[in-house]
């Protein structure tokens, strides 16, 4: 009969000492009355850690695990002792309300190996992140596009030239002179990588980071999330807040246990992106006059479509800007809330306390309200709710997933809301896709290409009349090149394209009988909607984009034949 190996005999054996070590612990705890706790199943969290320091926590054999307000949780080896004693006295006179557990050595030597992630700084952290103003200059004018950010990651990890938290501070430096929406922190088998998502694509950074300094950067975004060090093996969701150059920008933190280990998304929610005005979004003369007329009604519902990333709430927040004066309430329901806007009431759904999108719609109603921002309608409560605020003098501002503006009533069927409810409350659906700008330092003019010079002209003959066909009788296209400024891309910010559904009284009367999708498309485009691909067709034309920007946003060019 084989042996057994002499490392799994080792195993057992540590096994059964520590077994015997937690029972131990426990017999202690019940002979003191006190309630024992195995901190290696436990969540010890560093803003109760760091209370005691480490040099004091180890001689008096203890560990804070939690800190909820005023109420501490501490574990200690033995509590009657002298030191034990002393250091629970000096808590309760800073006023904590403490809960002692008693726990075993080895526990406590598994909470001592977190202080490695306290530092001095994370002793003055309250929520917000303020990066060292020189340094972080320092690290804007090295880091002005991809190429160079790379370089100093690359320097950094190799020669271990900067500190985790100088590293931390470099990386999102980089993604900010990179104008990145997010950062992406992904665990690979040996080697695990960081990635920008910039204008909708993602682009590698750095994809040979070892797996300790990996460990020590989502250890760092842990810290400054306000989220659990030592629970690698569920999702966690958190935020805090950088003061970089005057400006503070909200980071949202997503973490989720993977393959390899944990993959983070920090999501960076830059002020300036809902700061744009209804010049900023690219409308069209024609489209902005519906707009605006739109806007200046007291009452109706105006719905934005489209899938998650194509600018909705972007394009209702410029709307909300343009209406927004003294005389105005204003008040919107979202989940979460990304942008905190100025003069308006903003409340966030927390579905643990009751306040869903449609009790929470309901609650805002009774605050008399002119105006109603929803996140989002996702069921028929929450829909029925902001149509009878659309019918009953306010203006109801939301959003939902369909493909295309018409999309939006067979929907809004589907989900238990009646047509004669529908045509009277709607007032206007836009549809949008983004599409990324031509970079203008260093787009290239380019000609139409003779296989489509027939087809353009046709495009543009069958334009409804609202349409201003003089701006793109000569079209000037252009091509990507890419320069420093654009990371070398040929691209840099994006635009919408969009696509106005107006509920007239004929289109209203058209939903009161159920007519088809079909039917309806086709009155809309015989009233003279122009669809998203044509409104890029045009931006094309204008010099802002290209063809394979549209098509990719919006599916191949459907074009008519010459």
């Amino acid at each position: 009969m084989a042996l057994p190996h002499s490392k799994d005999v080792e195993e057992k054996l540590h096994k059964l000492e520590r077994a015997a070590e937690e029972r131990d612990a426990e017999r202690r705890a019940t002979a003191r009355g006190r309630t024992y706790k195995n901190l290696v199943t436990t969540s010890v969290e560093i803003d109760a850690l760091q209370l005691i320091p480490e040099e004091e926590a180890r001689r008096v054999k203890a560990a804070g695990l939690a800190l909820k307000g005023r109420r501490l949780a501490l574990a200690f080896y033995d509590p009657d002792t002298k030191d034990a004693q002393a250091l629970l006295q000096r808590l309760a006179g800073e006023k904590y309300e403490i809960q002692a557990f008693v726990v075993s050595l080895s526990s406590l030597a598994h909470a001592w190996s977190f202080y490695k992630y306290v530092t001095a700084e994370a002793g003055q952290i309250t929520g917000k992140v303020r990066i060292d103003e020189a340094r972080f200059l320092v690290f804007r004018e090295k880091l002005k596009n991809i190429k160079e950010t790379t370089a100093v990651i690359k320097s950094a990890l190799e020669a271990n030239e900067l500190s985790v938290t100088e590293l931390f501070e470099a990386i999102l430096a980089g993604a900010l002179s990179s104008r990145a929406s997010d950062i992406h922190f992904e665990a690979g088998e040996a080697k695990s990588k960081i990635r920008y998502r910039v204008d909708g694509l993602l682009h590698d950074v750095y994809a040979e980071i070892r797996e300790e300094p990996y460990r020590l950067l989502t250890s760092r975004i842990k810290l400054l999330s306000g989220l659990k060090i030592n629970i690698r093996d569920e999702a966690q969701d958190g935020r805090f807040t950088i003061n970089a150059g005057g400006k503070e920008i909200e980071v949202r933190v997503s973490i989720i246990p993977a393959e390899f280990g944990e993959t983070v998304v920090m999501r960076l929610l830059d002020p300036d992106t809902i700061r744009l005005t209804l010049n900023d979004l690219g409308l069209r003369a024609d489209d902005r006059t519906i707009v605006e007329a739109e806007l200046k009604k007291p009452n109706g519902l105006m719905l934005n479509t489209g899938p998650t990333g194509s600018g909705k709430s972007t394009t209702l927040y410029a709307f909300i800007q343009h209406v927004n004066d003294p005389e105005t309430k204003i008040i919107t329901i979202e989940d979460p809330i990304e942008y905190h806007l100025e003069s308006i009431e903003q409340t966030q759904v927390d579905a643990d306390a009751g306040y869903t999108f449609a009790n929470g719609l309901r609650s805002i109603l009774r605050q008399d309200p002119d105006i109603i921002l929803v996140g989002e309608i996702r069921d028929q409560e929450t829909a029925e709710i902001a149509m009878h605020a659309a019918l009953t003098g306010h203006m109801v501002f939301s959003t939902l997933h369909t493909n295309d503006a018409v999309g939006a009533i067979p929907r809004l069927v589907d989900i238990g809301i009646k047509t004669t409810i529908i045509g009277p409350a709607l007032a206007l659906v836009i549809a949008q896709r983004l599409v990324r700008r031509l970079c203008p330092d260093c787009k290239a003019a380019s000609s139409l290409p003779a296989d489509l010079k027939g087809r353009v002209k046709k495009f543009l003959d069958q334009l409804p009349k609202r349409v201003d066909r003089a701006p793109y009788e000569k079209p000037q296209i252009y091509k990507p090149k890419g320069c420093a400024k654009c990371n070398d891309l040929g691209y840099r910010g994006r635009i919408a394209v969009f696509e106005f559904l107006e509920v007239t009284p004929e289109l209203e009367e058209l939903i009161n009988k159920e007519a088809s999708e079909g039917v309806v498309k086709k009155f809309a485009k015989e009233q003279g909607m122009v669809r998203m691909q044509e409104d890029g067709i045009l931006k094309v034309l204008s010099g802002v984009t290209t063809f394979e920007e549209v098509e990719d946003a919006t599916g191949q060019i459907a074009w008519e034949a010459d």
